[in-house]
């Protein structure tokens, strides 16, 4: 079917939007719908009668909102992907939004790392077993918050007194992680009789299959951060830096490091190298 001959040209845009969302992550595909929505109500008409003129006003409102570069980036991805899919597709005679260049952001890496004693607080003054849980398999498991919630039993093997998980990741990528023997003992007392199609962490709440969500998440971590007495807004994937860059300080290889973040390639990891430098050429100045 030609989206652009539907009775109605919202629809057919509506109709593009559920095409290019297919197959992304939940989350992926809820913040790119806010920000095609937040572009459609922007230029205030169908998606195939969009100009460049309009997507470069679209990009200076963001920056007259003040955004943050980050977010500003995020959101003109976001709708770049959109223009770009429909011109690939065929409902678009021209990719208007390719010109368009992508605000740069400054690599805040370095400031959301936490250190191994804040790591180690962080874990050890959360008395909730299951919570607890959840703290320790974020960081010695490196796991994305979206990965750790999906989690059910028969992704859990057992290797001896250690054990091993299997993630289904970003970009619908599958790896496998090993489990040190402490935490994996701690999540075998978690299961109490649970079916292998059972959520390892199971919501309190009806939806999400069961599964508990990603906010729950969020606001286990940041309770923990605030207990340990940490400032900023800590969040899941805090601990996954964190596991990254005390690996690679600690002597693993960065291609394993990779392999068990599930990073798409290894320049990726290496940036967990420059955020915590062991030096830099001013030490060598004289003092």
């Amino acid at each position: 079917m030609n989206l652009l001959t539907t009775p109605k040209a919202a629809t057919a845009s509506d109709q593009l939007v559920n095409l290019w969302l297919g197959g992304k992550s939940r989350h992926t595909a809820d913040y790119y719908r806010r920000s095609a929505r937040r572009f459609q109500e922007f230029v205030g008409k169908p998606l195939h009668l969009v100009t460049f003129a309009e997507v470069q006003a679209f990009a200076s409102h963001l920056e007259s909102l003040e955004l943050a570069a980050s977010s500003r980036r995020s959101i003109i991805s976001a709708v770049k992907s959109l223009l770009s899919f429909g011109n690939k597709i065929g409902v678009f005679s021209a990719n208007v939004g390719a010109p368009l260049k992508t605000p740069s952001a400054p690599d805040t890496l370095s400031e959301r790392i936490l250190s191994e004693s804040q790591v180690q607080v962080t874990i050890a003054l959360e008395q909730n077993p299951r919570n607890q849980a959840i703290l320790r398999l974020l960081y010695y498991g490196g796991l994305r918050v979206s990965e750790l919630c999906g989690l059910k039993w028969r992704n859990l093997q057992s290797r001896g007194a250690i054990g091993q998980v299997t993630v289904y990741g970003k970009g619908d990528k599958t790896r496998v992680v090993v489990l040190p023997g402490e935490l994996w003992s701690q999540l075998l007392q978690l299961r109490s009789g649970a079916g292998e199609s059972e959520p390892v962490f199971a919501s309190r709440k009806r939806g999400c299959g069961g599964h508990m969500h990603r906010y729950s998440v969020d606001r286990i971590v940041k309770a923990a951060a605030k207990r340990a007495g940490i400032q900023g807004d800590v969040s899941p994937h805090w601990l996954r830096h964190a596991h990254a860059s005390h690996a690679l300080e600690r002597g693993a290889k960065i291609h394993l490091v990779q392999a068990t973040l599930g990073h798409s390639s290894v320049a990726v990891t290496s940036r967990y190298l420059h955020a915590r430098p062991e030096e830099s050429s001013g030490l060598y100045l004289p003092k």
